[in-house]
């Protein structure tokens, strides 16, 4: 279980000031929705370590969480924006997730498994320009899942796609969220999209959470 209690920030004195109180398992996806400016990207800095928080509490499985560098933190976050190099190929991105320490022949070897289980070992020699939406999207999700990392941050990662690309990437969200037992962590405007994961929802509003 992750979990926050009364996890707390304001950037400033005279500024609104967040308190995040909220339960994410693991194997489920967790929503959260709310209005533009309500606080999505300041939990997720929080949660990621990006922010440290005034008071409150964050761990894995009893585990705190805050005293640690984002790098260091069993958490890996997916954007809209897939943070691809585009000059390097499928390959090369996707070895990205695995620690520089990693012998280069085990990571080619490592890699390819990965490329390979997700279907994509048709394109391991693409350069990242070259990929269609549909097909980043499922590199970045090949390199969270080379990174083994428990909990999974999205923030509005199908917002890009086509509807039938949309509706295949969340599957796929949903299915490797209940087979490597993920907390994943939804952040989406698209009611479609909470309603297609989402065993767990909750809506921010007036700086805190809400379960829905």
């Amino acid at each position: 279980m992750l979990r926050a209690d009364n996890l707390a920030f304001a950037y400033g004195a005279d500024t609104q000031t967040y308190d995040f109180s909220f339960c994410a398992e693991a194997g489920a996806v967790t929503a959260i929705s709310g209005a533009s400016g309500s606080g999505k990207s300041t939990l997720f800095d929080l949660l990621a370590g990006f922010l440290k928080p005034m008071s409150g509490s964050l761990d894995l499985d009893g585990q705190n969480l805050l005293p640690l560098l984002p790098e260091t933190r069993p958490i890996s976050l997916l954007l809209q924006s897939d943070n691809l190099f585009e000059h390097l190929s499928a390959r090369e991105n996707v070895g990205l997730g695995l620690p520089r320490q990693v012998q280069k022949a085990e990571k080619r070897d490592r890699v390819d498994a990965v490329l390979k289980r997700m279907g994509l070992e048709g394109l391991a020699d693409q350069t990242a320009a070259t990929l269609s939406g549909g097909q980043r999207q499922r590199i970045a999700l090949a390199r969270t899942l080379l990174r083994d990392r428990p909990v999974l941050l999205l923030d509005e990662p199908f917002s890009a796609l086509d509807d039938d690309t949309r509706q295949d990437i969340r599957a796929l969200v949903g299915e490797l969220t209940k087979s490597e037992g993920w907390h994943t962590i939804l952040v989406s405007h698209h009611e479609d999209d909470i309603t297609a994961l989402a065993q767990r929802r909750y809506r921010l509003e007036n700086g805190s959470l809400h379960e829905a």
